[in-house]
């Protein structure tokens, strides 16, 4: 009886692992996204209470840096164009964060145990960045544009303009630009109706 049972329990266990960690099923729709991943709207509030970044602005971000793919990587790059080759950078989880920029996340928020595909430590990962690029290059917090070019480009790379001769970025930097607001006027049409859900849980 409990040799049979252990097999099922473990089957359970896998199941309830692969849909905490797979990414939502609708994600240009930030409502959705937090009706259907239980705890992350809590998450990106809890990020930006500590730095004061929209939540809009921090899930357009993550939108475009992994698409919500907790475990997601840069694309290798090809060898004579069809043999798998290394990958760009070490950039890893949700943010797409480097190895280098996420230990200095740990070491300046305090928060040492933070894991790059926990989306409570990704989103807070997002909205201190943002903090920072306000504190370094005067960035305004909702300016989800320029927030965008120094989230890719670092904030020694966005003081000396390098985005200017990438176009291709600009043009990326502007369709965040675009779904952030996107999300902001849905967000409005269902905050309400997160917050009592938030504080239901807490009863």
């Amino acid at each position: 009886m409990l040799r049979t049972q252990v097999p099922i329990i473990l089957v359970l266990t896998l199941v309830l692992v692969g849909c905490a960690t797979s990414p939502p099923s609708q994600t240009d729709n930030l409502c959705d996204i937090f009706r259907e991943k239980s705890g992350w709207y809590e998450d990106a509030r809890k990020s930006r209470s500590q730095w004061g970044v929209p939540i809009s602005v921090m899930m357009a971000i993550m939108h475009q840096e992994s698409r919500f793919v907790a475990t997601a990587k840069p694309p290798r790059k090809k060898i004579f164009g069809f043999i798998p080759g290394p990958r760009p950078s070490d950039a890893y989880g949700y943010s797409q964060a480097k190895d280098d920029t996420w230990t200095w996340y740990q070491r300046s928020s305090g928060n040492y145990g933070a894991d790059r595909d926990d989306f409570g430590d990704a989103i807070d990962f997002v909205g201190w960045y943002g903090n920072m690029s306000n504190k370094q290059n005067g960035i305004a917090k909702d300016d989800t544009f320029r927030l965008y070019l120094a989230y890719h480009e670092g904030h020694g790379g966005y003081a000396a303009k390098s985005y200017q001769s990438k176009g291709w970025l600009v043009d990326v930097a502007r369709k965040v630009d675009r779904q952030a607001n996107t999300y902001n006027s849905q967000l409005k049409g269902c905050v309400q109706e997160l917050d009592q859900e938030k504080w239901w849980k807490l009863w």
